[in-house]
């Protein structure tokens, strides 16, 4: 399953609260990006009925597949800024800002 570090859900809470009629932050995989595949978040008012759902997080049957034991935590880095960042275990190859990877 996919983990989400409590940074994280401190993070989509208050994403959440900015914005109106957004429940969910949806976590997903596009293809694309200098590694083959990217890392997308956007915020959502509904889930699917096929959706995962780790606390308010959102993940669609495909893109899980991609992030089977991943973590989803957000730093606070001094040179890169805040940002979400994914560790992923089945990744292969990441590109250097690591917003995209391989498998």
């Amino acid at each position: 399953m996919l983990t989400v570090t409590e940074s994280a859900f401190k993070q989509i809470d208050s994403i959440l609260s900015d914005e109106e009629d957004a429940n969910y932050v949806r976590a997903f995989i596009s293809g694309g990006g200098c590694s083959g595949m990217n890392y997308n978040f956007t915020v959502e008012s509904t889930k699917e009925e096929d959706d995962f759902e780790i606390g308010k997080v959102l993940v669609d049957p495909l893109s899980m597949q991609h992030l089977e034991g991943a973590t989803i935590d957000f730093v606070n880095d001094k040179l890169k800024g805040s940002q979400f960042v994914i560790t992923n275990p089945n990744a292969v190859t990441t590109c250097g800002c690591g917003s995209s990877f391989g498998v």
